[in-house]
């Protein structure tokens, strides 16, 4: 993978500035515990000092000068602290013990106070050094020098320095290393992301996001767009099916009608109850092609959800009253029985529209299949889920459980010639009203022996 994608990533971007912001706080704690560290080591470098003072203080009142020249002549000789400095002078200032030349000329006034003096240590090439010191007065004149040689306490300092410069310098060098395999992780899944995306753009619908399991903010995504994708493979399908339903469907009518048209025509007007016949015939032809699509569009609102009717709560129990009683000559006519169980509790939320048209399209398919003799029953309870259900039911021939799903679509008629009465429309139209309502829809056979259709609709909102 080029180097160069991986730094115009917008993860490198986000690492980048993130080690930028890590690198200038690690940078503060560093120097801050740089600057502690210093303070620490002065404190006991003065500590130390005033200790070595008062100790030798002590040695010279105890026991006089004596033993005062002995302990220092021993502390700063070979096996003592290289880094203590020791001077003892008389009160003309001429050194007497001690590892300096002489005595300096900034702590000549100076008694009991911090000092920082240029001198030279006894027997030593070296260069004058800044030694940091206290400086003390003793009885009969006696004057005593005590430091400490800085030169290990700014090795020491370097020391932390390069320790805290390489801590800083491994973060940044880490950081950047994270980012830029952050970035080849992150610009991998993209890449796939967007090779599936192409691919379903040049009409590949049955693509699908990849999702790797591991639950992150990826695979939600992924799982949502493929759910789209899902819906939208699912609406394309359905959208072909309907077309090419509507194309075979439509087709006899149309034919029929154009042929009543130039049969009329042909007629002319010497024959005009020939003529007012084939012009009726085609009028109902053409009432025929508009139900259907008045049906589409009342289909194609109910999925959509988009039926500008305002939802109200609806009593489901008066809307099967009605048709029930609406249905009941034409089901005498047909010397079919129909039986109405009808709880009292039937309030569900919806559209009292579209739930008229789908009692009445349930009844009308019970009555299309039902043979002379036979029985429809409607019964309206509550659910145990504490809605409403609604089971419409009858002693027709059913349909094979293998087929129930596929007849909720457009123009499905289990017909194998397609001439039946009705448009394959009925069904469909229910689904989708039940959709519209959140309900659940479910076919299956009947005690009457033929199909039973049963509607649960959720409690409504309060």
């Amino acid at each position: 993978m080029p180097t160069g994608r991986l730094l115009r990533t917008s993860t490198f971007r986000l690492s980048l500035l993130y080690v930028c912001l890590f690198g200038a706080s690690v940078l503060l704690l560093l120097a801050f515990i740089y600057w502690t560290t210093v303070r620490v080591i002065d404190r006991q470098t003065s500590d130390t000092i005033e200790a070595e003072v008062r100790g030798l203080a002590e040695q010279y009142r105890a026991r006089g000068i004596r033993r005062l020249i002995a302990v220092i002549e021993e502390r700063s000789g070979p096996y003592g602290d290289p880094d203590s400095i020791y001077l003892l002078a008389d009160p003309g200032f001429r050194p007497l013990a001690g590892n300096l030349n002489a005595w300096p000329r900034e702590a000549s006034g100076s008694d009991g106070v911090w000092v920082e003096v240029s001198a030279r240590r006894a027997g030593s090439e070296d260069a004058a050094g800044t030694i940091r010191a206290r400086t003390f007065v003793l009885p009969q004149g006696f004057r005593l020098l005590v430091g400490r040689d800085p030169r290990g306490r700014a090795d020491f300092k370097g020391l932390i320095l390069e320790s805290l410069g390489g801590a800083l310098g491994i973060t940044l060098v880490l950081g950047l290393l994270g980012g830029l395999v952050m970035s080849r992780r992150m610009l991998r899944r993209v890449d796939a992301v967007r090779e599936t995306g192409q691919r379903i753009v040049r009409g590949d619908l049955t693509r699908r996001m990849p999702v790797t399991g591991v639950g992150d903010e990826f695979d939600r995504l992924s799982v949502t767009v493929n759910e789209m994708l899902d819906e939208i493979e699912t609406l394309m399908t359905s959208l072909r099916t309907v077309t090419d339903s509507v194309a075979h469907d439509l087709r006899s009518p149309l034919t029929r009608l154009k042929s009543r048209l130039e049969l009329a025509l042909r007629d002319g007007p010497e024959d005009g109850e020939s003529q007012r016949a084939a012009l009726e015939r085609a009028i109902a032809e053409t009432d025929g092609i508009l139900r259907t699509f008045a049906t589409l569009m009342e289909i194609a609102r109910a999925e959509s959800g988009q039926t500008g009717i305002a939802t109200a709560k609806v009593d489901l129990r008066a809307v099967v009253a009605d048709m029930v009683e609406l249905y009941a000559p034409l089901a005498e006519e047909k010397g079919l029985a129909i039986d109405a169980a009808l709880d009292e509790a039937g309030d569900v939320a919806g559209h009292g529209q579209f739930l008229s048209q789908l009692v009445a399209n349930l009844l009308d398919n019970a009555l299309a299949y039902t043979p002379a003799g036979g029985r429809i029953a409607l019964s309206l309870g509550t659910a145990p889920s504490g809605g409403v259900r609604l089971t419409v039911e009858d002693s027709g021939p059913g349909i094979p459980p293998e087929e129930r799903e596929r007849v909720l679509q457009r123009f499905v008629r289990l017909d194998a010639s397609r001439t039946g009465g009705g448009g394959g429309l009925g069904l469909s139209l229910v689904a989708g009203v039940a959709s519209l309502h959140r309900a659940e829809l479910a076919l299956d056979e009947s005690r009457l022996g033929g199909l039973r259709v049963t509607l649960t609709f959720p409690p409504p909102a309060v």
